[in-house]
């Protein structure tokens, strides 16, 4: 018993030395100037183009061509925005909400799926599970260009051409959301569902009332990810849109820069209308999205 006592001891003791200066090693070096000035420095790398598109769609035609570069405008003026919004030939406002209404849809389309998909992947055994995962897996290295021709012909068959339903489909049962949830879902203790079971809940049950309550951040996460993916699409749009009055906010944006081609104002005062929207979305959900991402792709 002593012996046995003597050797966890010495066990313990010898363990202990090696994992504390690590970690206090770690919490000082995270503490540290060093750390936090490059914290700084990255988010200024972030944050500075970000800014400086806002300050110039307040500027005149002369400050944004100004040489050497005013940071401060001369003179504060919001000629770009009315400009824009009193163009018959530009409808931002129906752009922006055939972005909204095709981002949302989509989205909520993605999370339905994957969820699906994710939940058999994770918890129910079948013959070449391995394979199939390993198959959508291998979906993520193929270029997103191969798509885009069998795409175009697969909406022309449906009749889908020049509708928001060619944006809302294609790309619903994306390899990422079915990869993102399962990770989430192997973390869920198994005896949450055997007692659902025990209980008398079918597996539609058990997904829906039971993995999916729990798994908020990761759905929150999964669906702005999707949501942002198709408001900022620029070239599928353009494939598969027609009519002005159909365009999205990015690809009708993108026709401000041929009609006001010195006109950076203008330019950068569309690229503003279109990132406000995307901005707030993350102001209300960034606590679930960085739950959803800690909380991800711990154990395979």
């Amino acid at each position: 018993m002593s012996t046995a006592t003597a050797d966890t001891t010495k066990t313990d003791a010898g363990k202990a030395p090696a994992t504390g200066p690590r970690r206090r090693s770690y919490r000082k070096h995270r503490n540290g100037p060093v750390f936090w000035i490059g914290m700084v420095i990255l988010a200024l790398i972030f944050a500075v183009p970000v800014l400086w598109m806002y300050i110039t769609s307040f500027k005149t035609i002369e400050d944004s061509r100004s040489i050497p570069i005013n940071i401060i405008p001369g003179s504060v003026t919001v000629r770009a925005f009315n400009l824009i919004f009193a163009d018959s030939q530009n409808p931002v406002f129906r752009w922006a909400l055939n972005s909204l209404i095709a981002a949302t849809a989509h989205a909520v389309l993605v999370l339905v799926v994957a969820s699906m998909a994710a939940y058999a992947l994770a918890r129910m055994k079948f013959r070449g599970q391995g394979f199939m995962l390993g198959l959508i897996i291998s979906t993520l290295f193929v270029p997103g260009f191969i798509f885009l021709m069998p795409n175009f012909l697969l909406m022309d068959r449906l009749g889908w051409l020049d509708t928001l339903w060619a944006l809302i489909v294609p790309g619903a049962a994306g390899a990422f959301g079915v990869f993102f949830l399962r990770q989430f879902f192997v973390n869920i203790p198994r005896e949450l569902e055997e007692s659902a079971l025990i209980d008398g809940a079918n597996t539609w049950q058990i997904l829906t009332k039971v993995v999916l309550p729990i798994s908020r951040p990761a759905l929150v996460t999964l669906g702005v990810l999707a949501f942002l993916a198709n408001w900022n699409d620029f070239v599928w749009p353009i494939f598969v849109l027609f009519s002005p009055d159909r365009m999205t906010l990015p690809a009708g944006l993108a026709g401000l820069k041929g009609n006001y081609n010195i006109d950076y104002p203008v330019v950068m005062a569309g690229a503003t209308i279109a990132s406000v929207p995307v901005l707030i979305l993350y102001v209300f959900v960034q606590r679930y999205i960085i739950e959803g991402v800690a909380t991800s792709g711990l154990k395979g």
